[in-house]
């Protein structure tokens, strides 16, 4: 970002990407969106459709479906499914500027580690907390929040005076495209208490097809949720995370309102036949409680009931 702070380019312009590439390119900064065929070719020809606070905003940005658009990027959003996040990192490894800064974006606590075992440039830890949905290509619905929480991702970085200085030019970035973005000290910690929110809401909302404000309407999907909730609090804890039991309490009701209308990116890529992230959601609890010795019943039976639901519609096609 030392030469040209504003050459961005989003890697995975799903919902999320599309969404926060498509405000920077509104507040002038050249954006490249590299994502899929039909979502690409909408953009190019139309513009990306973002519907957002009751009305339609066309906005030009550039679409390909090219990973060679982060060869002059400064700035690289990565928004890919953590599935691909491994495969994604050897493929731009020797096409990144050498001073290139790549955010993650992703759900989940293992991609900036994934990305960082690849890159030789500094990768940055994202908690995004927006509502998002793509109903058809070359349109992004937006349906509450919008804000980034960036960080230093280990001691290293922490102590990098220089980086740090970069990560205040992310926040005036963005800032000028209208997106409130905040640094802390313990993004991962972020990151967690993202995924405790994720594993309380994703699976049921995809199980059920439904809404998060309708699933906090009944007593017995709440008791749901605070079940999930206390076993990704019991296995963070044991991997030496301090996140507030209150706080997640919180920050679980916050969600039901703040996102009632929203349904869960897992549910979308079931509804669509798509294989889903619920292996780095409740999966990942289910996996490091069996590490630790550890057993995470409600996050195993949302778990495996995602599977189920993946298996037979990959059955149906």
């Amino acid at each position: 970002m030392t030469s040209n702070p504003s050459r961005i380019a989003v890697v995975g312009a799903g919902s999320v990407g599309s969404f926060f590439g498509a405000l920077l390119a509104r507040a002038g900064h050249p954006v490249t969106l590299v994502g899929r065929a039909a979502h690409a070719q909408a953009v190019e020809r139309d513009g990306l459709q973002l519907h957002m606070g009751g009305q339609v905003h066309t906005i030009r940005v550039h679409a390909t479906t090219e990973l060679d658009a982060v060869r002059e990027a400064s700035l690289v959003l990565v928004s890919v499914k953590s599935r691909d996040t491994e495969a994604l990192a050897r493929a731009m490894a020797p096409l990144l500027a050498p001073d290139a800064l790549v955010l993650s974006l992703q759900n989940g606590v293992e991609n900036p580690a994934t990305l960082a075992a690849q890159l030789r440039q500094p990768v940055i830890p994202a908690a995004v907390y927006v509502a998002t949905a793509m109903p058809a290509p070359g349109v992004v619905r937006h349906f509450g929040r919008g804000e980034l929480v960036i960080g230093p991702a280990t001691p290293a970085q922490a102590a990098d005076q220089a980086l740090r200085q970069r990560l205040q030019q992310v926040v005036e970035l963005f800032a000028s495209a209208g997106v409130a973005v905040r640094v802390s000290d313990d993004v991962m910690n972020e990151l967690w208490a993202k995924l405790l929110v994720n594993c309380a809401y994703n699976a049921i909302s995809a199980i059920t097809q439904q809404p998060y404000g309708r699933m906090v309407e009944l007593a017995p999907i709440r008791d749901l949720q605070q079940a999930v909730v206390d076993e990704v609090l019991a296995v963070a804890a044991a991997e030496g995370r301090s996140l507030d039991p209150r706080q997640a309490a919180e920050a679980v009701q916050h969600i039901g309102r703040s996102m009632a209308g929203q349904v869960s990116s897992t549910a979308q890529d079931l509804a669509r036949g798509k294989p889903t992230e619920i292996d780095d959601l409740n999966g990942l609890i289910v996996r490091r409680a069996a590490a630790l010795g550890m057993t995470a019943p409600a996050n195993l039976s949302l778990y495996a009931l995602v599977k189920l639901a993946e298996s037979a519609r990959a059955a149906a096609n």
